[in-house]
């Protein structure tokens, strides 16, 4: 089996995968990575799929292979270098043994995402190997650790990347909950005219969302416990929002205004702190239609890895390259 040495770390590095399926009741979350869009392109890129990976909040780290690998970065961008050269973000690349990786600190958004042929071997709790704080599961990474990396069916898949697609700018989609309505239609139109700001306040659990409005519902706080999920956005007392994540609370009693849809929360997860985010309320139908596309994009993903092109010009191994791919007589056209 081969490792990922970790020579040092940034302070919120953990394994994480798919999460975890049908624990609500026993109050554990679904979990796993914050961006799962972002995880399912680093499956693409690797060409395989549910296997564990880093998610690197902000920081990375310093890794040493310990036997030659594949690596694939994706999600929030971040400074990243293979023995002092610098790496295509969003592609999969060749590592041998004894190169170091160096992840810097993110450039856009929150959660960078560092996969590997073969998927990080760490251990599981019904059947998943993300990690949950809050649950005391899974792993955080350490510096000194090394993380076992296990067999790679695709050893030959790398040198390419995914396209770079601009960030949307449309408001984040919402559907209604089973409280939307105790707000009334006037609340819920300054809701959808608001423009929020992602608070400093935030993680894994949820972020808070500024305003200079108060949506705070007239005797809120006497609604009962109920379950809730990621993508829920209660209204403390205090009427400022707050979005759930992957690793939220599984009951609350908090009302909640709407509920971002599953395939608008990795706009939430990776907004920065100071970014601007909007919502606009939509039907289950829309929303439902809109899951389904998302989940047509994601299973095609596979096929929008293009091979990386190299100028010439920065290449120091191009020795190693066959950039000719026929020949011809003198007397030929």
């Amino acid at each position: 089996m081969s490792g990922l040495l970790v020579q040092r770390v940034g302070p919120a590095v953990t394994v994480q995968d798919g999460g975890w399926d049908g624990t609500l009741a026993s109050g554990l979350s679904r979990g796993g990575a914050a961006d799962r869009r972002a995880m399912a392109q680093a499956w693409a890129l690797l060409g395989e799929s549910d296997t564990a990976l880093l998610e690197m909040a902000s920081m990375g780290g310093r890794f040493v292979a310990q036997s030659p690998m594949r690596i694939a970065l994706s999600g929030a961008k971040m400074q990243a270098s293979l023995d002092g050269s610098a790496l295509l973000w969003n592609a999969v690349h060749r590592v041998e043994a004894g190169q170091v990786l160096d992840i810097g600190a993110v450039q856009g958004g929150v959660y960078g995402y560092l996969g590997v042929g073969g998927g990080f071997e760490t251990p599981r709790f019904l059947g998943s190997a993300s990690t949950h704080r809050a649950s005391g599961l899974g792993h955080v990474v350490q510096a000194g650790d090394v993380l076992n990396i296990g067999s790679d069916k695709k050893p030959d898949r790398f040198g390419l990347m995914m396209p770079h697609t601009a960030p949307r700018t449309t408001p984040i989609r919402v559907v209604e909950t089973a409280h939307t309505a105790l707000f009334g239609d006037a609340v819920l139109k300054k809701f959808q005219d608001a423009e929020f700001t992602r608070s400093a306040q935030g993680n894994r659990q949820g972020v808070a969302l500024e305003g200079d409005r108060s949506f705070a519902l007239e005797g809120g706080q006497s609604i009962p416990s109920e379950t809730v999920i990621a993508g829920d956005i209660q209204v403390p007392g205090q009427g400022a929002p707050y979005a759930l994540l992957a690793d939220c609370q599984t009951t609350g009693g908090y009302p909640r205004i709407a509920a971002v849809l599953p395939c608008d929360l990795p706009r939430v997860a990776q907004a920065a702190p100071g970014a601007k985010l909007r919502f606009t309320l939509i039907s289950r139908e829309e929303g439902i239609a809109a899951e389904l596309a998302e989940s047509k994009a994601r299973a095609s993903l596979g096929k929008a890895c293009q091979p990386i092109l190299r100028d010439p010009n920065q290449m120091n191994d191009l020795l190693s390259y066959q950039l000719i791919s026929g020949a011809i007589t003198g007397d030929m056209e």
